[in-house]
């Protein structure tokens, strides 16, 4: 992991994320998963952080997440969370009557910080989630 400097600090701050769509319903499939993968790089752009490995499951998402010690991680994830549903509800009106009630995600997520040591093993499962579903 990169050691970055801010001015007056020294930080190496990662974070895996992981979050569900609501109901667990497999929605995100084909174009749907392509398209969420191209928002949530442009939010992490336009948020200033970066996400270093992401692989989109069905039903849910795991997102490695690089971001500064000024970060707040619940506005990162209301940010990824709240207009990810907004852009794919829009480009993908179908989407929104299959979850009932109009929410893509569920509201509550797993995070933890993630070390030097664990880091690959984390990049690793993140990559592998795929690996014998299809």
């Amino acid at each position: 992991m990169e050691i970055k400097k801010g001015r007056g600090y020294v930080y190496a701050l990662r974070y895996h994320i992981v979050f569900c769509v609501k109901y667990c319903h497999p929605v995100i499939i084909g174009d749907i998963e392509v398209r969420l993968k191209e928002i949530f790089q442009e939010i992490a752009t336009a948020n200033g952080f970066e996400i270093v490995t992401i692989e989109v499951m069905p039903d849910h998402v795991h997102l490695l997440v690089d971001c500064k010690p000024q970060h707040y991680i619940p506005n990162i994830i209301k940010a990824l969370k709240g207009n990810s549903a907004r852009f794919l509800f829009k480009e993908y009106p179908s989407l929104k009557r299959k979850l009932w009630g109009g929410h893509l995600w569920n509201p509550s997520y797993f995070i933890t910080s993630v070390s030097d040591i664990t880091e690959n093993v984390i990049k690793d499962y993140i990559e592998s989630q795929k690996k014998g579903v299809e």
